[in-house]
């Protein structure tokens, strides 16, 4: 990350999320540590942070408080990167950060998949780049969520609840991995899946949504060509991450590095090769 971000002599940096305080020590050792404002929303660990880089010499700014909202104060920054993701670029950073500027985060969909993004901020106020690969962080704390459990869902019916059954020869092993549920979560919106296990290896893949108005379930058993399907409530949801699938397939099964975001005032827009080529949200 700190190579993409690409810091070089004279550039001030802000950094999301200090942690432990070791990449805010790499930063000002590579510009100094007047350069370096880092913000960490935990006031125990930004207090140990703050210590341990003064014991190693370092004296960035350290601010306890909000990550999401940068820190306007020292702005304009020249880099801004972050040590936790987001499902949504927080604007205050592109404003923050000058035209020209660079800004690097771990970015991901509320269905999973998570990846590293290099944004550049145009003179236009927007911020465009590609994802280089795949990452797992700690979720900014702004945009952390509660997952409701799947009895919220079932009204209190036992299993199936009134869903509809059906079958799907998509397996659910083949949803699984971190570049295809980044297609999938950049297509189906508002979407989470958990995987139940069975001590014999199979599992009931739950979907759920955010509204809380709509479920599926998909079960995997080895060795099986056709699995079970139950979808209640307005939207169908394994039919939209089925739909995604076959979107992502044709597509060539496309990694990070095919896909790109854009961050403008008021929207986000994941794109595929080109910025003028936006990912097709779900159609079922």
């Amino acid at each position: 990350m700190l190579t993409a971000l690409d810091v070089q002599e004279g550039h001030r940096v802000l950094e999301v999320g200090t942690g432990t305080g070791w990449n805010a020590a790499l930063l000002c050792h590579r510009v100094g540590s007047a350069s370096v404002v880092t913000v960490e929303v935990d006031e125990a660990n930004s207090a140990a942070a703050r210590s341990r880089l003064q014991n190693a010499g370092f004296e960035p700014l350290v601010i306890t408080g909000d990550g999401a909202a940068g820190y306007a104060a020292e702005a304009p920054y020249d880099r801004t990167i972050a040590t936790c993701s987001i499902g949504r670029m927080p604007y205050a950073w592109v404003e923050q950060t000058v035209p020209g500027g660079v800004i690097v985060a771990p970015w991901g969909p509320t269905y999973g998949g998570e990846g590293i993004v290099r944004l550049s901020v145009g003179a236009d106020g927007t911020a465009s780049g590609r994802f280089l690969g795949s990452s797992a962080f700690m979720r900014l704390r702004d945009q952390r969520v509660g997952r409701t459990h799947v009895r919220e869902y079932l009204n209190g019916e036992p299993w199936p609840a009134g869903g509809i059954k059906a079958t799907t020869r998509l397996s659910p092993d083949d949803v699984g991995d971190w570049p295809v549920m980044f297609a999938i979560g950049a297509q189906v919106h508002g979407v989470f899946p958990w995987m139940e296990p069975y001590q014999d290896g199979s599992y009931t893949l739950w979907l759920r949504d955010t509204a809380v108005s709509s479920w599926a379930t998909v079960d995997f058993e080895k060795g099986r060509s056709e699995f079970e399907v139950v979808q209640s409530g307005p939207r169908k949801l394994w039919s939209e991450v089925e739909d995604a699938y076959r979107w992502w397939d044709a597509a060539g099964r496309p990694g990070f590095q095919r896909f790109g975001l854009t961050v403008s005032t008021d929207s986000e827009t994941v794109w595929i090769d080109d910025p003028s080529n936006p990912v097709p949200p779900s159609r079922s």
